[in-house]
Order: C-alpha cells, then sequence, then structure tokens
C-alpha cells in the first residue's frame, strides 16, 4: 500500500534540476539536497553542491529532520573502471517528528520515479554517510 501512497507532488522547477542533474558531464562528486515544502505539499530543492565528499555532505543534513539527496559519486570498481553512479539516499533520522517522517515517507517512491533513479538508499542517522558505507552499498550493482 505504501507504494501507491503519495504525500507531496515533485516541482516543476526540481523535475527539470534533476533531468539535467542527470545527464551532468562533469567528474566530480555532487549533490543535489531536497526538501518537503509542508505549506505547498511539494518536494522542492533545498541546496545543491559541487566537488562534494559523503562525509562533507553529512554534514549538510539536519540531524533531526528527514531529507532527500541525490548523489554522482564518482565510484572505482575492484577491477579499476570508473562510473558515476547516481544514488538516492532518504535521510530518516530517528527521532524527527513522525508527521514529517510521513510526509517525507510517503514522498519517496514519487521523487525516485520521478528522478528514475535505480540506487535507493536509505539512513537512519548521519553518521552511517561515509565513503565506506556507500561503497558498500554500490557494491551490490555491477
Amino acid at each position: 500500500m505504501s507504494d501507491s501512497l503519495v504525500v507531496c507532488e515533485v516541482d516543476p522547477e526540481l523535475k527539470e534540476k534533476l533531468r539535467k542533474f542527470r545527464f551532468r558531464k562533469e567528474t566530480d562528486n555532487a549533490a543535489m539536497i531536497m526538501k518537503v515544502d509542508k505549506d505547498r505539499q511539494m518536494v522542492v530543492l533545498e541546496e545543491e553542491f559541487q566537488n562534494i565528499s559523503p562525509e562533507e555532505l553529512k554534514t549538510e543534513l539536519p540531524e533531526r529532520q528527514p531529507r532527500f539527496v541525490v548523489y554522482s559519486y564518482k565510484y572505482v570498481h575492484e577491477d579499476g573502471r570508473v562510473s558515476y553512479p547516481l544514488c538516492f539516499i532518504f535521510s530518516s533520522p530517528v527521532g524527527c517528528k513522525p508527521e514529517q517522517q510521513m510526509m517525507y515517507a510517503g514522498s519517496k517512491n514519487r521523487l525516485v520515479q520521478t528522478a528514475e533513479l535505480t540506487k535507493v538508499f536509505e539512513i537512519r542517522t548521519t553518521d552511517d554517510l561515509t565513503e565506506a558505507w556507500l561503497q558498500e552499498k554500490l557494491s551490490f550493482f555491477r
């Protein structure tokens, strides 16, 4: 049932930014942090970052509020190949308001579909977001 639950739509401006982000040519790590605008009932862009490590990214996430992150990450495979996967990270910290958690959880699937992402991860504390954690998650994808 939660797969079909949609609480917030995706801001049309954000849709366009996500499309451009998906096809970016740069080879550095980059991130888009998105939040739910409760008044507009819409997922909107909060901030964009270029050349940002997972450790730097986690300092940009609030510790007590959920956020959505699309992260373009330079991933070096064991065989030496380099890829730039787009990762969707749902930061849903323990201790945030249940109403907030429901709005974010209900909006997550629509955002993932809109951004056409397949590498979808969740963290319950910002401390979980590390290079080692991300590499472990990505190692399941060939």
